[in-house]
């Protein structure tokens, strides 16, 4: 993310069964992190930032972790785990959850907000088969998606210059526990790219500081507030938009080489994923010379997602917890190319567990087309089942 051997003597082989069953006993009671290879060894819900997990949890191997929930449900009802789309509102949203049992539902500027304020979308979660991911864009600053609700903040670079990491932490448990009263169980936020730019530009203020360390500091306290609320924080755009070219919402954007990069805007997930708690990672639209290829954005590239999920190519750690792509369908680096029908599964398949994008119309073409990739053998249905039970462990509905 065991090893039989023929008995012999058999004493000896009661004795050796006896340890073995105190010793996974001894490491239940002290902890529920698995002690298997580094690829799953940052799945664990406890950070340096975070509030100490429950010792009341259930422990599991790794490699039963979730067998019993995928068990019970069809391979359409995996894919659907796989999938987090906008939503208009109310309406929309039940009728999708009813109609393919997706995995979340997108709070965008768009929606109207009375699914939050009527407590609909928690309502909607709690009837769901699985409950949803109920998520939005609130970094505060230009990207404050509910400050029509109250919920607000100013922008990563002044919080940067003006408040402490301890400060900062405080703030986004505040805002994180508005968002829980609200049903909301994900921000994609904070963002973690090191940027140079200007205030208004693409990502400008939105990043803490040109300094990679400073937004290590700040990113982290920012995440941890959240997650002290019981809110998943989302790094973003992973491996680093901060000095790339131009606006991916608009057209390609290429950064600096990866070379470049592995000396700036990838130095604040060394330290973020190491101990990520329940954080996720949103992978960028980014084409990354020396990393991704000319024409193959980060969003939609195994090369991307493998040094994301080994931390090999960045002296990273590996990364064991939710991947989101950035918006498929609403951003021209990829939907200029791409309708989501070939993106949504192109994401997948390269390795991400969540493919996001902003319209509810074209799920059950993207769900039929993530059963064919299964049925061809271009996504294999064990590939499938692990991205589930990360996302089941994010939702908290497995504790292993």
């Amino acid at each position: 993310m065991g090893i039989p051997r023929t008995p012999r003597h058999r004493p000896r082989v009661a004795l050796v069964l006896v340890l073995v069953a105190s010793m996974v006993l001894a490491g239940a009671c002290a902890t529920r992190e698995s002690s298997d290879a580094a690829a799953t060894s940052s799945s664990g819900r406890t950070s340096a930032y975070a509030s100490t997990a429950s010792s009341s949890m259930v422990v599991q191997p790794v490699s039963a972790c979730g067998t019993a929930q995928l068990a019970t449900m069809t391979l359409r009802q995996k894919l659907a785990q796989l999938i987090v789309v906008g939503v208009t509102g109310t309406a929309d949203a039940q009728s999708i959850v009813n109609r393919e049992h997706i995995g979340g539902i997108f709070v965008g500027s768009w929606t109207d907000k009375s699914i939050l304020t009527s407590g609909a979308a928690a309502r909607i979660s709690r009837g769901s088969r699985i409950p949803l991911m109920v998520t939005v864009d609130q970094e505060g600053g230009r990207v404050s998606r509910l400050s029509a609700l109250g919920i607000d903040s100013p922008s990563a670079r002044t919080l940067a210059q003006t408040k402490t990491p301890a400060q900062v932490r405080a703030l986004a448990a505040g805002i994180g526990r508005q968002l829980r009263q609200l049903g909301v169980t994900v921000d994609f936020a904070p963002d973690a790219d090191v940027s140079n730019e200007s205030a208004g530009e693409v990502i400008g203020d939105r990043s803490f500081s040109n300094d990679p360390q400073v937004v290590t500091r700040y990113a982290g306290a920012f995440a941890a507030g959240l997650q002290d609320a019981g809110i998943t924080p989302v790094y973003k755009h992973f491996p680093g938009h901060g000095h790339g070219s131009g606006d991916s919402h608009l057209g390609v954007v290429v950064t600096p080489p990866l070379s470049t990069l592995q000396t700036s805007d990838l130095v604040p997930y060394r330290t973020l994923l190491a101990n990520p708690g329940n954080a996720a990672v949103m992978v960028g639209h980014l084409i990354v010379p020396g990393l991704t290829g000319p024409e193959t954005p980060a969003s939609i590239s195994p090369s991307a997602m493998r040094m994301l999920r080994t931390g090999r190519g960045y002296g990273g750690p590996a990364f064991n917890g939710v991947v989101f792509t950035d918006d498929l369908s609403g951003m021209a680096a990829i939907s200029a190319r791409y309708p989501i029908e070939q993106a949504a599964p192109m994401a997948i398949r390269a390795g991400a567990d969540v493919a996001l994008w902003l319209s509810t119309d074209r799920v059950p073409a993207v769900l039929d087309a993530l059963e064919r990739d299964v049925a061809a053998n271009r996504l294999t249905v064990a590939r499938v089942d692990t991205s589930v039970v990360r996302i089941l462990r994010s939702k908290g509905v497995l504790r292993c």
